[in-house]
């Protein structure tokens, strides 16, 4: 590497350069320059030599990691078996495939934060683990009582100045009678049960019943959209708890889709909770998925009208009780959906939203960025000359540092 002399000692003598070898840098900033690169960059270089190999061990050198403020995000892919091998860079636009997957076969990832992502086993049992090295760690089991509730939301919280330390609230019950339950990294045990009090929304509708008709030959399901649907193919189990958390004011309020349709918000700080307005009304065909997005709830709505149809993401306006469009796809690209009775997935990580759109005819994925407001396609992901199909995604971000 040559860096350039701007002195002007040096223009009058414009042949004369400085170089100098990264091998020259003493340890601690050899450490702080490789604590900048993109994660996939620094495990390419790490085979450099043995010295840049053993950096990735050294405690200073995650700590110098760790004072990096944010790192581009990857997005964890599960597909309709299930596996979590696959993730897709956004820093580099490229599909790679993990050195260190889940070892547990019958997980599936429900939450993610930082550099971190929980898994749940068939059993009800929660592991926490950190993609990028493959360490993970079995959370102590909950108690019989809250493993027989009925379980709604799932998510997760990281420190942004401590990335080992992290919290997992499950909210559970029947509604109207909601609880909700913290795991402490830092205790490692699970809080006590803290019931919610309902709070109405003035603007809350209320459900209309669904009439259930026989049918031996389907499968049906009740969507996200509180619709009953005949199909043969439900949407993907790792993202049944549809939820986010978000802290804004001293106050951390968990969101969650219900079997209507309708979104539930969880204030934790006030213990208590409400169901929004509805975006669309009960019989409406849509597909509806919630996200975190710069702290604050976004919904994203894929819905038909007009013989079209179109995809759209809205904010909740807490003063005046009503729903506004922010974003919305291109109808070119959305016109694409119409009639194929497509399901979306969707994850936040910053600006951008990840889209998964699945359904019997077609599968494609899209990143929007809601500060440019571009739509992208993404390339479909082949493994052994094959495109592999995803159901879902969870972001994460790629930190070597993050401990479980």
């Amino acid at each position: 590497m040559e860096l350039a002399d701007c002195s002007s000692s040096s223009r009058k003598r414009k042949s004369s350069s400085l170089s100098f070898s990264m091998e020259e840098l003493n340890q601690d900033l050899l450490e702080r320059v490789l604590s900048w690169l993109p994660t996939s960059t620094f495990f390419r270089l790490s085979s450099v030599c043995k010295r840049w190999k053993s950096v990735a061990d050294s405690p200073s050198f995650k700590l110098a990691c760790s004072q990096i403020p944010s790192r581009d995000p990857w997005f964890l892919m599960v597909d309709h078996q299930l596996n979590h091998s696959i993730v897709f860079d956004s820093a580099e636009k490229t599909w790679k495939e993990l050195n260190f997957p889940n070892s547990s076969p019958d997980s599936i990832p429900v939450a993610a934060s930082g550099g971190l992502v929980c898994f749940r086993t068939a059993s009800g049992k929660f592991i926490v683990s950190n993609p990028v090295t493959g360490s993970s760690r079995e959370l102590p089991p909950l108690d019989a009582d809250t493993e027989n509730q009925s379980l709604h939301a799932i998510v997760m919280t990281t420190s942004s100045k401590h990335p080992s330390n992290y919290k997992l609230v499950l909210v559970y019950g029947e509604l109207p009678k909601l609880s909700f339950k913290v795991y402490s990294s830092c205790l490692n045990c699970w809080e006590e049960e803290t019931l919610l009090l309902s709070r109405k929304s003035e603007q809350a509708l209320e459900v209309d019943s669904i009439d259930h008709h026989d049918d031996e030959d389907a499968v049906y399901f009740l969507s996200k959209a509180g619709n009953v649907v005949a199909t043969n193919m439900q949407r993907s189990p790792s993202k049944q708890y549809s939820s986010v958390i978000t802290s804004k004011d001293g106050e951390e309020i968990v969101y969650f889709l219900n079997s209507c349709g309708t979104i539930v918000a969880c204030n934790l700080t006030q213990k208590s909770f409400t169901e929004y307005p509805r975006l669309l009304p009960v019989f409406s065909e849509y597909s509806i998925d919630v996200v975190e997005c710069r702290g604050e709830l976004l919904v994203v709505v894929l819905s038909e009208f007009l013989e079209s149809a179109s995809l759209r993401v809205w904010r909740f306006d807490q003063d005046n009780g009503f729903w506004h469009q922010i974003a919305a796809m291109p109808p070119a690209m959305s016109h694409e959906f119409y009639g194929k009775k497509v399901d979306i997935n969707c994850v936040a990580a910053g600006h951008q939203i990840f889209i998964c759109f699945n359904s019997a005819e077609l599968f494609s994925y899209v990143l929007c960025d809601l500060v440019t407001n571009e739509w992208v396609e993404l390339p479909k992901c082949s493994m052994n000359g094959e495109a592999v199909v995803f159901m879902s995604a969870f972001s994460f971000e790629p930190r070597i540092e993050a401990s479980v």
